[in-house]
């Protein structure tokens, strides 16, 4: 932003350029890179990156890419009518069989992936096609569905970091993958041994506020929920409560970051299920609204539904369109946010940016 009583003309033309270019799409800033040898240093600064990075994450720039057994797609969102536009087919720049890519976190742009064939982990920027293998010689980056668990994140020193914590033969390790230094380190981390059964489920790591939230939770009525928060610049765990909901049935919290605020759609029932919207204060769960029961949902549906919030109505939707609307009686929201319900493998929103998975 200029300051008063400064004009364009006064700057330099290298300044002028910056702040033109941070507002630009993403896919511009890659042709821009070939304008000349100035232009290209000047774009892939890390100052640049940042600000770009910064001012993209905007709705606009929101894009839903869906995964299924013959293609990889990329959609716009059309907020008029809170439905998809017409998609672009992506074609993975990594080996792959048949698709067999899942989609574990996202942050900025960037996803983490696993290759389901060979169990290996990369960070993949579907707006630039760049990408970065996370697995070593030495069995780091193997991730395994059901018994790990993935955080994406960025830490004060904007480093893009990937905390992979594993359960193995009733054995927790938990390790973080920097980009800055592209290697692999194990952290310690004590927790109940009883979390490390695989009779809970440990969601996706969400990364709000300086720390990645997990959700864990018992895979039966009545069960044991919490959630496990790492800070992540200490690199300290602690254990909070779930949000007092019923246990009279199954019980599935699924977190989203809404304007650096952690918020929760937690639901409970079996044939019919409740869902309740709530935020983070301190340690302690604020309820922010209800929904009235939903009609029973084929589980088929169920493991892949996605939540959005936007102009004051919340979408529960599936990738095959639109399940169901809500009307909320709460200040509107600006933008879509979503969440994955379980893990959403086959689907996620992400903001195009210009984030670079390697250094």
């Amino acid at each position: 932003m200029l300051n008063k009583g400064i004009t364009m003309a006064d700057l330099p033309v290298h300044t002028i350029v910056f702040e033109i270019l941070t507002r630009v799409p993403a896919k511009d800033v890659g042709r821009s890179k070939s304008v000349c040898k100035q232009w290209y240093a000047l774009l892939s600064t890390q100052d640049f990156v940042r600000m770009h990075c910064s001012r993209s994450l905007v709705s606009s720039n929101q894009r839903v890419l869906l995964i299924d057994d013959l293609t990889c797609s990329v959609h716009p969102i059309i907020f008029q009518s809170n439905d998809y536009g017409p998609s672009s087919i992506v074609t993975f720049p990594f080996h792959h069989h048949n698709n067999d890519v899942s989609i574990l976190s996202h942050l900025n742009g960037l996803l983490c992936v696993c290759l389901n064939h060979t169990y290996e982990l990369l960070l993949w920027n579907p707006t630039t096609t760049a990408f970065k293998h996370l697995s070593t010689p030495d069995s780091h980056g193997f991730y395994i569905n059901n018994p790990d668990a993935i955080g994406l994140y960025v830490d004060a020193d904007d480093d893009y970091k990937v905390l992979h914590i594993t359960r193995r033969s009733g054995v927790l390790g938990v390790y973080v993958y920097s980009r800055e230094v592209d290697s692999w380190r194990n952290i310690p981390f004590i927790t109940r041994q009883e979390y490390l059964s695989p009779h809970f489920n440990w969601s996706a790591g969400t990364f709000c506020g300086g720390t990645l939230y997990f959700t864990v939770c018992e895979c039966w009525v009545g069960g044991t929920n919490v959630v496990i928060c790492f800070d992540v610049n200490s690199e300290h765990f602690k254990e909070i409560s779930f949000p007092p909901v019923p246990s009279t049935g199954m019980v599935q919290g699924v977190l989203v970051n809404v304007k650096n605020e952690l918020h929760m759609f937690a639901s409970t029932g079996m044939f019919e299920m409740t869902i309740d919207l709530w935020t983070l204060q301190g340690d302690y769960w604020i309820k922010v609204l209800s929904c009235p029961p939903i009609p029973p949902i084929s589980l088929s549906l169920w493991c892949d539904i996605t939540h959005y919030v936007t102009n004051g109505n919340w979408f529960v939707m599936t990738k095959l369109g639109k399940l169901f609307t809500i009307e909320m009686d709460v200040k509107p929201f600006e933008c879509f946010y979503p969440v994955t319900w379980f893990r959403g493998f086959k689907g996620a929103v992400f903001v195009e940016t210009i984030v670079s998975p390697s250094i």
